[in-house]
């Protein structure tokens, strides 16, 4: 049984509470993705990629309609230093926040997390100029 079905055969909120260790084939990448070295109960996404499915309203309910692919976008550091991973749905534009399993990719991880750095907001070019700005204000 796949993990999108799952919904028609598990009450409402059934996976809040159980875990859920059946293996998927990443909709992105096409890697073959199991429980096993998650570091959890609850897989949630590829450890290769980092992508997951648009499946829960809330987190284990399997109430979403939408099902579109939920792209890794940002990382951030929750209050116990946890780190998460913020998922956007491309379908829907929904966003989730889901915790960084044990065997995800470093380096993916790494270059969420350094992408604002690497692409800022503004032409590069001119950081020299807009600091000569700030300083005189």
């Amino acid at each position: 049984m796949n993990r999108e079905n799952k919904r028609k055969t598990f009450e409402k909120g059934y996976y809040k509470n159980h875990p859920c260790r059946d293996s998927f084939t990443c909709k992105v990448c096409g890697r073959l993705v199991v429980a096993d070295g998650a570091g959890g109960d609850h897989r949630n996404h590829c450890p290769y990629c980092l992508s997951s499915l648009h499946l829960d309203d809330e987190p284990g309910d399997r109430a979403a309609e939408c099902g579109g692919i939920m792209e890794p976008v940002a990382v951030w550091v929750r209050k116990n230093s946890e780190w998460a991973i913020l998922h956007r749905c491309r379908r829907c534009g929904t966003i989730h926040s889901n915790r960084v399993a044990a065997d995800d990719s470093p380096i993916k991880l790494m270059s969420i997390a350094m992408r604002p750095l690497a692409q800022p907001p503004f032409p590069i070019e001119r950081i020299e100029e807009l600091s000569d700005i700030l300083e005189q204000e």
